[in-house]
């Protein structure tokens, strides 16, 4: 069979291989397409929203090729029409937002994704941003790096707060949710979830309480977003939502920009009504120059790092092998977007 691995320099060409190679063995006669996200941004290409590399680097790459695996490179109407021998797009990110879906059912093309895949990493650097905002880890460091020394944060009204005993709210129980409410869980905090297609046996047995948004706003300290962005969602936080926290909370989005009405949240900051804000996502990325929140106070701003770990790269790559093997042998795939392909 041949196989196009179109990696990146995250899910590297060469991991794509050697998983491709590990699950199909000398079956797999492997063409290579190296792109350059995320050292270069990614951005629309021919109709998807977010792809790197164009379709004619995609189409010379494919050269006949009956699958591929990919994280980044366009699957536009164009490149299935100049590639009918394709039967099977297996993509290693949370959705294949790098592949026109409507275009890949017409041609008879079955996709795939891979969730889960920086479930571990995403938790884990939300419980990070969690007490770098509660403890000021990130600001003082970068206050004292810059010559300062802030011994004021002992007093009283500016010292930290502590987890445990602290109620916190998590918007959304996927994947990512349910590891965070485990690990806080843990520290002793009260964790509240407000997700309406979640099951609230399991909420319970993790430890944490259902409520629903408006009452999760009202009664913690800390929120932490990580719902899936629909057209329900966004701007799920916004001005009239931000009123209902206690004054001085903490708010924490490492899950999608658009969950966020970023307009409200300087003068939230400089006001108190937020106590701290960390984000890893936002609403244009990379932030402009402008950006408002540069010279708001208490923020803690990164590139969009929580899913990227060494971990999630590899077990990206396992994922979109696995499926791939399923497809050479004949066996049902596990997690197709377009089932209607499959007739």
């Amino acid at each position: 069979m041949r196989v196009l691995a179109a990696g990146d320099e995250f899910v590297g060409t060469d991991l794509l291989v050697s998983a491709v190679r590990a699950e199909l063995g000398t079956a797999a006669d492997c063409a290579t397409l190296s792109l350059p996200w995320p050292i270069e941004p990614f951005g629309p290409v021919g109709g998807v929203l977010e792809a790197s590399g164009t379709e004619e680097q995609v189409i010379e790459a494919l050269g006949g090729a009956e699958a591929v695996v990919t994280q980044m490179a366009p699957f536009t109407k164009k490149v299935f029409a100049a590639a009918p021998e394709l039967k099977l797009v297996s993509v290693c990110r949370g959705g294949p937002v790098n592949v026109d879906l409507a275009a890949a059912t017409e041609a008879g093309v079955a996709v795939t994704y891979a969730p889960g895949r920086n479930a571990t990493a995403a938790a884990e650097f939300a419980i990070g941003m969690i007490l770098a905002a509660m403890r000021r880890i990130s600001t003082s460091s970068a206050e004292l790096l810059g010559g300062t020394w802030r011994g004021d944060y002992y007093a009283y009204p500016n010292a930290g707060v502590e987890l445990e005993g602290t109620t916190v709210g998590l918007v959304g129980y996927g994947a990512i949710g349910s590891r965070v409410a485990r690990v806080l869980v843990a520290f002793g905090a009260e964790v509240l979830v407000s997700d309406p297609f979640a099951d609230p046996a399991a909420i319970a047995a993790d430890g944490a309480e259902v409520v629903e948004l408006d009452e999760l706003l009202r009664r913690s300290f800390v929120v932490s977003l990580h719902a899936r962005l629909t057209e329900q969602t966004h701007h799920l936080i916004n001005a009239d939502k931000l009123a209902l926290l206690p004054e001085g909370a903490v708010l924490v989005n490492s899950a999608r920009g658009g969950l966020l009405d970023y307009a409200p949240l300087p003068e939230a900051l400089r006001t108190g009504r937020l106590g701290a804000l960390a984000l890893d996502v936002y609403d244009v990325e990379p932030p402009p120059a402008d950006w408002a929140l540069r010279d708001a106070p208490n923020v803690i701003a990164t590139p969009h790092l929580a899913g990227a770990s060494r971990q999630t790269a590899e077990r990206a790559a396992t994922i979109v092998a696995a499926e791939l093997g399923r497809y050479a042998r004949g066996e049902a795939l596990a997690h197709v977007a377009n089932p209607d392909v499959l007739g």
